[in-house]
């Protein structure tokens, strides 16, 4: 079975709409700024799409049955369906797809995006992931 089609259209569309809005905001900033540049100016991008997002969504472990706040932040909580994942780094570190795959896992949400914006081309900073 293809990964998309267990995806639902509408979740697909967010996806799509995350991605221009990374490449406009790449294009126009290029890479070597800090996460938290490309974060404010994503969401502005977002905004200016009508997709509705929350940023720095914090996100409770149950451990032991016990609800805790473990300081876990998804960056960026696009239309309560797709997690996505920013970076400004020199070098992938294939923890960060660890991290997205576990931020899905504890949310319930099965499409995620890594977007790391210290590259020259967006296109190879981007990985798709779904659970």
């Amino acid at each position: 079975m293809n990964e998309r089609a267990m995806i639902p259209e509408e979740t697909e569309r967010i996806a799509k709409a995350v991605i221009d809005a990374a490449f406009a905001v790449h294009k126009a900033l290029g890479p070597g700024l800090l996460e938290s540049v490309y974060a404010v100016c994503l969401c502005h991008e977002l905004s200016k799409r009508g997709i509705a997002f929350r940023s720095q969504v914090t996100l409770p472990v149950i451990y032991d049955g016990v609800r805790l706040d473990a300081g876990l932040r998804l960056d960026v909580l696009a239309a309560e369906a797709v997690v996505v994942e920013l970076k400004a780094v020199e070098k992938h570190n294939p923890l960060f797809e660890a991290q997205l795959l576990t931020y899905l896992k504890l949310t319930g949400h099965r499409l995620g995006l890594l977007i790391n914006f210290n590259v020259a081309l967006l296109k190879d900073g981007i990985k798709r992931m779904v659970l």
